[in-house]
Order: C-alpha cells, then structure tokens, then sequence
C-alpha cells in the first residue's frame, strides 16, 4: 500500500489520547502491562512517564506527539508490515506516518509476546 499526504495527514491529526486506551486494551488482553507498554514509548520517543501522561492529559495530536519525540536512534531497525504498509518503503516525505507505524510495529511485537529486549532494539556489537 502507498501512504497519501491525505493519510498521512489524517494521522497527524489524530489525538493520542484517543488511540492510548487502544493500545493498552490490546496488550492487556494478551497478558502484558500498561508499564511495559509505556517502556516501549519511552524507548521510541525518548518521553519519561510524566511527559506521556501530561501528553494524554493535554490531548496533543499524534502530530505534535512526534514532533516532541526524540525517535531512538534504533528506529531504523524497526522493520515489517503494519496494518498492510511496510515499515521500511514509507517514503522519507512521510516521516510522521513512519513513526506511526512504527511505534505501532512495537505495540504488536508486545502483545504478540516477543521478549522486552527483543522489543528494544539494539545494535548488534
């Protein structure tokens, strides 16, 4: 599938705080926990507990969300298939609808199962 400025502007417009309890709900239903999803997002966006919760609390748009952020410097390795886009062809124009993605890629691998470490990527030395 091919991201559209219209898409990737519909997601920039989203608030964060709306699709948050989505993401919980689905962890949660597979026996994982609201900490282990927060580490996730600390990880990708490099946001302690208090700047997520403030972020829910002000109910900022996945726009602004990642223009705070300060994507891992990993993120790159984050590869695959999200909701029928691969992570990896998302045009550099694109780079919000990426981020997107990606933090959601993190969010299945959690509820999927996979190991907290496998999760936080790392480079192999």
């Amino acid at each position: 599938m091919e991201v559209t400025a219209k898409k990737n502007e519909q997601v920039a417009n989203m608030i964060f705080a709306s699709i948050y309890p989505h993401y919980l709900n689905r962890i949660e239903k597979n026996g994982r926990t609201k900490e282990e999803l927060d580490q996730v997002i600390q990880w990708f966006t490099g946001f302690d507990q208090a700047t997520i919760q403030a972020l829910i609390d002000e109910k900022v748009t996945f726009g602004t969300f990642f223009q705070k952020a300060k994507i891992h410097a990993n993120a790159h390795m984050i590869k695959g298939v999200v909701c029928g886009y691969r992570i990896e062809n998302i045009a550099d124009e694109f780079e919000l609808y990426r981020q997107c993605r990606q933090m959601e890629k993190l969010i299945d691998e959690l509820a999927k199962g996979r190991k907290m470490e496998k999760i936080l990527r790392e480079e192999k030395k």
